[in-house]
């Protein structure tokens, strides 16, 4: 008895995995993706709102890592003034886009049969927006000219939660209205 209910946690773990490798496939990220995703494939059980969900909540909370260690590293006294001035834009830049994710999340928690459109919509236009805002905090560390660690740190940082962003906005983007439930996820 106890072989059989292995062989179907194993099964259903195995539909899980590939439902997650299947959906990643329409993001640029794919393996990204996949990485972040398959370890909670028993919470999102292939069901695509909380895959997107799930994608959601952990772009958000790299988002909030990264944002700590700009800030910390905003904070060094040995900054150079163009360094520090493109630091501060960037701090403002991801909190932004925290902020966003933050509200996105908090949206999809939300989402009824009520006003779905509307709310689909505010999601994928805040998402939007957060990627938007990591891409100017990029661009600004390039035209102030940060240099050396300061700006490889960043960029490793930012340029995760950009591609973490732009996965979820994609499978944000690949739900369909009859797959999203009126319950949350």
């Amino acid at each position: 008895m106890q072989a059989c209910a292995s062989a179907k946690t194993s099964n259903t773990f195995k539909t899980n995995i590939q439902f997650i490798q299947t959906s990643c496939n329409t993001t640029i990220y794919q393996k990204l993706c996949v990485n972040s995703l398959s370890s909670y494939s028993n919470k999102i059980n292939s069901d695509p709102q909380k895959l997107a969900y799930t994608a959601l909540s952990l772009t958000l909370k790299s988002a909030k890592n990264a944002s700590s260690v700009i800030k910390s590293l905003s904070r060094q006294n040995n900054l150079k003034k163009n360094e520090a001035a493109a630091l501060k834009d960037c701090v403002e830049n991801f909190g932004e886009s925290v902020d966003e994710l933050k509200q996105s999340v908090k949206e999809f928690k939300n989402l009824n049969v009520t006003d779905l459109e509307y709310k689909m919509s505010n999601i994928k236009t805040w998402v939007s927006a957060a990627l938007s805002d990591d891409d100017t905090c990029l661009d600004g560390l390039n035209e102030e000219a940060v240099n050396g660690y300061l700006q490889d740190t960043i960029r490793k940082n930012v340029q995760n939660v950009a591609q973490m962003t732009s996965n979820a906005l994609a499978l944000v983007n690949r739900l369909n209205y009859t797959q999203l439930h009126s319950h949350s996820p």
